[in-house]
This record gives structure tokens, C-alpha cells and sequence, in this order.
């Protein structure tokens, strides 16, 4: 089996939009040579542990149920948003250029904690973002969805869609406290490293074993009815480049936290990084802040530990195009 080779210029591991695997955890596989292993990522000392990695913050917090929509005219537009959100490629066709939706990476229409619940984002924002410079509303980090989880194009910020989109999330978020670190929020990162680097061909024994039932052998996801039931890990239908979650921290925490579908918790910490690594050790569209140069746009946009984008996998450079 091919193994993961690094560019000279960057040791960096990769992330994964493992949304759906059906099957039992998997034991990590016993290559763990410098050879096989890609990544130089800070190791801490072995643990057997399975529990989903913790998060210190300050409040937890419970959204209303989906009954509770008021029957009014904003209670229409939340609905509208909700719409939005569980089937994108329908009600907001025009700003999607791939397979996803919203509710692939915020689960259960964006309200289960540890899976980047909506109810945890809204009261954080405004907020200055390193991705872009400078401070953001919330409406524009919507537009970014858009941009690269979405693969597509940013509605206007007075748009029917993203007024909608902010109607449901206010709605979902009521009696939330405003500027607080809410329990659950985002992914569970703080503190969550693999035990050894992540390993290639061990992501790969993963995915096969948890993951492929629902995303395909090949990761190209599951379709019924020319719908995607189970959503695209990388190729021409996923996200591309510059959405965050082709960075290796947030997809392991997603993972393991969220993954197989259901029984978010069954796999090993080192599994959640392995397979992260082997799924974003693949090819995707290209980020839309590409300025022409692979080495460029890397240096620029992804000079981070945490992105494979512009490194070597397998002979291939990623961020250049065609293999998966």
C-alpha cells in the first residue's frame, strides 16, 4: 500500500467531513513506522480512552423544540430557514455548487451539541476572524458557508436566503446568553491530540471498517432518488479547499465526537485522527482564494500544521487538481 509522503516545506495533517459511518470502531493498525506515519503532530502519551474529548466552557443550554415556530409571519421565515438548512440543494439552489447541506456539518438541524450547534454561534457574533481579517456578522459567516463548505456562491447579505437562515438561528437561539462560550459549541477540540502521529494506511483500515457502508468505498457519499442521503468526503461533490473543515483538528473532533452517525463516542481517539487524515489526504475543489500558485496560495491561506493543502500524498500534490 502507497504510503503518505510530506513536502519538503510543511509537515501537516489533514481533516475530514466524516459525517455518517455505519459500521463498529476499528483497532489502529499496527504500522506505525516514520514511513507510514504522516504527520508530526504533538503527540501526548498512549491512552485506550474512548470518551468524547471534554470542553471547559461556561453555560450549557437547550433550544426550544421545532413545535414551539410560532404560527406568524416570522414564525414563516424561521420555518423557511429551517427548510434552507436541512435541504440546501433545494431551497437555496442557486448558492450551491456541491452535494452538501447545512445540516452535514451541524447535525440535527443545527441544534446537537458538539456538532457546531447554531443555537452556540449566533450570540458570539459580530466577531474578528482570522480567515478573512477582519470582524465579522453573523450574515457574512453564513456567506462563507456558502463560499467553501458549499462550494458555491455567497448570497447577498439581504437576501431571502440568508434572512431566513438568521430568522432560524435567532429563533433557535432565544434565551441564549450573548458573548458566551456555551457547552457544546463547535467541536471538541480543547485538549484532543492523537496518542501517535495519524497514520494514512490506518485511516484508510478505518474508513473501510466505519465509514464506507455510508460514504462509498470511493467517498463519494450515497445517493437515493438523484439526492445525496449520505454526503461526498472529498472528490468534485464536497468542500473545497478553503472551508474549515479540511483542517485535521476540526474533523477529528467532529468525528469523534459525532461519528458512526448516532454513536458519536465508539471510536478511539487515534482512529478519529487516522481516518480524518486519509479522508482529506484526497482531492477537492480548489479554494476560491486561489491566486494561481498551489505553493502561494499554501503559504498565504493554509500555512498551517492543521491543512494537507499543498502538500505531497502519494506523488500527488494536493490542491492541484484530478486524483481523488
Amino acid at each position: 500500500m502507497n504510503r503518505m509522503m510530506h513536502s519538503m516545506h510543511a509537515w501537516a495533517p489533514a481533516f475530514a467531513l466524516a459525517l455518517a459511518a455505519c459500521s463498529g470502531s476499528s483497532q489502529p493498525s499496527a504500522s506505525t513506522s516514520a514511513a507510514s506515519s504522516t504527520a508530526a503532530v504533538p503527540a501526548k502519551a498512549a491512552t485506550t480512552s474512548t470518551a468524547a474529548p471534554k470542553q471547559a466552557v461556561a453555560k450549557t443550554f437547550t433550544p426550544p423544540p421545532i413545535d414551539a415556530i410560532p404560527d406568524t409571519p416570522f414564525g414563516k421565515m424561521v420555518r423557511e430557514g429551517r427548510a434552507i438548512f436541512m435541504d440546501t440543494q433545494t431551497h437555496a439552489k442557486a448558492y450551491v455548487g456541491n452535494g452538501l447541506r447545512c445540516s452535514n456539518c451541524h447535525l440535527d438541524a443545527g441544534r446537537l451539541a458538539n456538532a457546531a450547534p447554531m443555537w452556540a454561534a449566533w450570540g458570539m457574533y459580530p466577531t474578528y476572524r482570522s480567515k478573512n481579517g477582519h470582524v465579522n456578522t453573523f450574515a457574512e459567516r453564513l456567506q462563507g458557508c456558502f463560499r467553501y463548505s458549499m462550494n458555491g456562491k455567497a448570497p447577498p447579505p439581504d437576501s431571502p436566503v440568508i434572512v431566513a437562515l438568521e430568522s432560524y438561528v435567532y429563533w433557535m437561539s432565544k434565551g441564549a446568553p450573548t458573548g458566551v462560550a456555551l457547552a457544546g459549541r463547535g467541536y471538541p477540540k480543547k485538549g484532543f491530540k492523537p496518542p501517535q502521529p495519524p497514520d494514512y494506511a490506518r485511516g484508510q483500515h478505518v474508513f473501510e471498517t466505519n465509514c464506507a457502508l455510508c460514504h462509498g468505498k470511493d467517498g463519494q457519499g450515497q445517493k437515493a432518488a438523484g439526492r445525496y442521503v449520505f454526503p461526498p468526503l472529498w472528490g468534485p461533490q464536497s468542500f473545497n479547499w478553503g472551508a474549515g473543515m479540511h483542517k485535521l483538528d476540526n474533523a477529528a473532533a467532529f468525528i469523534k465526537a459525532n461519528m458512526p452517525l448516532g454513536r458519536g463516542g465508539m471510536l478511539s481517539d487515534q482512529d478519529a485522527w487516522d481516518v480524518a487524515l486519509f479522508m482529506n489526504a484526497h482531492e477537492r475543489p480548489q479554494d476560491p482564494r486561489f491566486t494561481g500558485s498551489v505553493a502561494e496560495t499554501r503559504k498565504k491561506f493554509h500555512h498551517s500544521k492543521m491543512s494537507l493543502y499543498g502538500t505531497v500524498v502519494n506523488g500527488h500534490l494536493l490542491g492541484s487538481g484530478s486524483p481523488r
